[in-house]
C-alpha cells in the first residue's frame, strides 16, 4: 500500500481559457500549483498561501472542481489524493520559491511531449473538460 499525499490544487485559467501549470526546480514534470497542507489549515487556507509563496498572486475565489487521487509524480511509491478547485487570482503570476518554470497549455490539447502529472493527465484535465 502507497503511502498518501494530501494535497489541495488550483485549476487558473486565463482569458483564453489557457490553464496555468507550474515546474518545481530540480523536476522535469508539469503540475497544477498547490501544495500540502500546514498544520490547521483547511484548503482555502493553504491555497492561499501556497499561491502567494509560489506565484506571488492572491485568491480572488475558489469553487471545488472535485477530489482526486493518482499515483504521485515526483514522488515514488506514494499517492497523491487533491482537492482541486477552479481558482481566480489576481496580481502578476511569476515563478517564485520552488517554482523553476512556469506554462500556458490549451487543457483540450496539451503540448506534444509536455511531461504532465498523472493526476492531471488522468483526472483534472477530463473533469474540466467535461465542465465545457
Amino acid at each position: 500500500m502507497s503511502k498518501v499525499l494530501d494535497i489541495v490544487t488550483a485549476v487558473i485559467r486565463d482569458e483564453a481559457g489557457r490553464m496555468l501549470l507550474v515546474r518545481k526546480r530540480g523536476t522535469a514534470i508539469f503540475m497544477k500549483p498547490g501544495g500540502k497542507r500546514d498544520p490547521g489549515e483547511d484548503d482555502l487556507t493553504a491555497l492561499t498561501r501556497e499561491l502567494d509563496e509560489e506565484l506571488g498572486c492572491r485568491l480572488v475565489s475558489a469553487d471545488l472542481l472535485g477530489r482526486f487521487s493518482a499515483p504521485a509524480a515526483n514522488e515514488a511509491g506514494f499517492t497523491v489524493q487533491s482537492a482541486t478547485y477552479l481558482a481566480v487570482v489576481e496580481g502578476e503570476i511569476t515563478a517564485q520559491a520552488e517554482i523553476e518554470e512556469l506554462a500556458w497549455i490549451d487543457p483540450a490539447a496539451p503540448p506534444a511531449g509536455m511531461p504532465l502529472a498523472p493526476l492531471l493527465k488522468d483526472e483534472v484535465i477530463p473533469a474540466l473538460l467535461a465542465l465545457a
